[in-house]
């Protein structure tokens, strides 16, 4: 079973992006993707959705 990101993890995900987990959903996480040093040259909203399958979680939350 894979495990569910929680609200402040950091998760990677799509080749290698990575943003902080602001809220979870049931099948989803809703990811800011300003956490990434290069976010600007990417052209990136600044946040999206992620299904729970699609990404692996790199840091646990702090809180």
């Amino acid at each position: 079973m894979m495990k569910i990101a929680e609200v402040g993890n950091i998760i990677e995900f799509r080749g290698g992006l990575q943003g902080i987990v602001e809220k979870v959903n049931e099948n989803s996480v809703i990811v800011d993707l300003t956490y990434m040093d290069n976010y600007r040259d990417l052209e990136l909203d600044q946040r999206t959705v992620v299904n729970h399958k699609n990404y692996k979680i790199v840091k646990e939350s702090a809180f």
